[in-house]
């Protein structure tokens, strides 16, 4: 467990005694999209239905206006915050090149997020930049989202496309991903994609049921498996990837690390992207 303490103040929940995190590094590299950063270390966004602001001053970080309930059912989770990171950097440190990402970015998490927004995410973000996939998941919320008390709107849920079309998502401006969408909460909604399911079945059997869906193909079925349902061993490989891999693993990731490949994955795409 990578914190010590954790107690409440006021309306806000405090951990203390944090280890091997960083807020900026587990929100800046790439596996999410609902976080906006008010200042340095804070950070607002909207997680499961809630809008939420964090700030970490050191080794604490806080929740403002969540308590213990709350952190124990959703922020514990998310934040893998349940893991040993120290253990896997020792794991990781025979590894050269893979050293080297940890070193650079040793606060990062691999996040686990909800896998249906997860899948969507992803979709959207088939050759697109971090800042217009942003742009383009705030425009699908506030179109099928719900409004929240303290603003903004949640995450749609698979229900909320419903009789909708790729006409129907015009306004979120995301061309041909339209259609990829609609099928998703489609398969969803039938139990043809049992996504409550992908974290417990076979991993090629989770990959297949996603790349059923239209437009999934093995980049965002992994990304879905490894930041929507905790599957760690997943390895999504995109150009970034491929080229860290290219220069530094041409004969593939170690096997000593493969139930954890995935994490190891983000550490190397986040230094690729800093450094190739």
């Amino acid at each position: 467990m990578d914190y010590s303490g954790a107690f409440c103040d006021g309306g806000d929940y405090i951990l203390t005694g944090l280890k091997n995190f960083s807020l900026r590094e587990t929100l800046e590299c790439g596996q999410c999209f609902r976080w906006e950063r008010l200042a340095d270390n804070t950070y607002e966004g909207i997680v499961c239905g809630l809008r939420r602001r964090l700030s970490q001053q050191g080794d604490s970080l806080r929740i403002h206006g969540g308590g213990e309930a709350e952190f124990l059912s959703l922020w514990r989770g998310y934040f893998d915050l349940g893991r040993d990171y120290g253990a896997l950097k020792e794991l990781f440190s025979p590894f050269e090149p893979l050293r080297r990402a940890v070193e650079y970015s040793p606060g990062l998490r691999v996040l686990r997020q909800e896998p249906f927004e997860t899948l969507c995410t992803f979709i959207l973000s088939q050759n697109n930049n971090i800042p217009r996939i942003g742009g383009l998941v705030k425009r699908l919320c506030e179109l099928l989202g719900e409004q929240l008390a303290g603003g903004g709107y949640a995450f749609p849920q698979p229900q909320a496309f419903a009789g909708k079309t790729a006409e129907d998502l015009s306004p979120v401006r995301s061309g041909f991903r339209a259609g990829y969408l609609v099928d998703a909460a489609q398969k969803t909604l039938s139990g043809e994609l049992p996504l409550r399911e992908l974290s417990l079945l076979p991993l090629e059997e989770s990959l297949r049921l996603l790349k059923t869906v239209r437009g999934v193909g093995p980049k965002v079925a992994a990304c879905t498996l490894l930041y929507g349902c905790g599957r760690a061993e997943c390895v999504p490989v995109d150009v970034w990837i491929g080229r860290a891999l290219e220069a530094w693993f041409p004969g593939g990731l170690p096997e000593e690390i493969a139930p954890v490949a995935g994490i190891a994955q983000q550490y190397l795409f986040h230094y690729a992207r800093m450094s190739l």
